[in-house]
This record gives structure tokens, sequence and C-alpha cells, in this order.
């Protein structure tokens, strides 16, 4: 049975735009939900994790590193929920992503996953996948495809991220 899919293009010209997608994205997301993010090297995956995060917690401020080496940080949510921030880029086996916490993430934390192809079978049904691309010198393109539940969720999020 194929997983039904919907999904919402959005032009991000800057790197301003892809602060005000992660606000956007931040607005509609809540436990449990699950966000992947794929693109080449410099696609802007590691930029539109870091715009959500610090919408999540409320913190503009919020010091956003990259988890490549950690692969793993975790941040408090304003209004609830843990948000685990994954950079699978070096994870070597997929079952090494049990001992980074994701049962936690996906029990009541959200959780924004680079590099998600490095899980293999592990990844959830139900997610939103966000494919980033190069679209020009700064500019870059965000295709957001709504997963199982998520399907139902993106009319909503296509009236906040287009808006």
């Amino acid at each position: 049975m194929n997983t039904p899919t919907q999904t919402v293009t959005v032009q991000l010209p800057d790197e301003a735009a892809t602060r005000r997608l992660g606000a956007a994205l931040a607005g509609a997301l809540g436990p449990g939900d699950v966000v992947v993010l794929r693109g080449d090297l410099g696609a802007g995956k590691t930029a539109l994790a870091r715009a959500t995060v610090r919408a999540l917690t409320g913190d503009p401020d919020e010091e956003v590193p990259s988890p490549t080496f950690t692969l793993v940080q975790v941040y408090e949510g304003a209004a609830g929920p843990l948000v685990y921030h994954y950079d699978l880029y070096r994870l070597e086996h997929p079952d090494d992503v049990l001992e980074l916490d994701l049962d936690d993430a996906l029990a009541g934390g959200i959780a924004l996953i680079e590099w998600p192809d490095r899980m293999a079978g592990w990844l959830p049904r139900d997610r939103l996948d966000i494919t980033l691309s190069h679209t020009g010198a700064t500019a870059r393109r965000a295709d957001l495809t709504g997963q199982g539940a998520w399907r139902g969720r993106m009319d909503s999020l296509a009236r906040r991220v287009t808006s």
C-alpha cells in the first residue's frame, strides 16, 4: 500500500526567507512530530533546522551548532516538548540511531533529522520530508512533502509557509 503524499514548494531567495520558513514550520510542529531534511552539502539543511529550533525555543539568539560531530543536540522548547536536532551524516550503521534517544524524540519530542537516509528503515511513516536544493548562488527551493498523517496537515502547513 502506498502512503499518500502532498508536496508544497517554497522558494527561498535568501537566508532571511529560510529563517521565515523555519519560524512558520515551528508554528506547525508539536509533540511527536518528525521533520526530515534532505539535500546536498550546503543546501541549507542546518540553516533551516537552526531557524526552526530558535523559533521553537523562543530564543532568536539560541546557540544552535550543527550536530555533525555529536550527532544530536537537544533543546528545551518554549511551549513544551524537547527539540531533538539530529545530523546523521557520520552515522556508521542505521541501528546506531537507537543510541541517540530516538525513542524519546518520537514519543513526545520534536525531531529534526538531517541526512535521514542514514537511518534506513527507522524512519517513522508519519513525517514531514523537506528536500532543499540550490536554485542560484544564494537561492534555494524547499519541497515539503507530507508522509502518512502529515498529508492531512499539508493544507494548513501550506497556508503557514506561503503567506
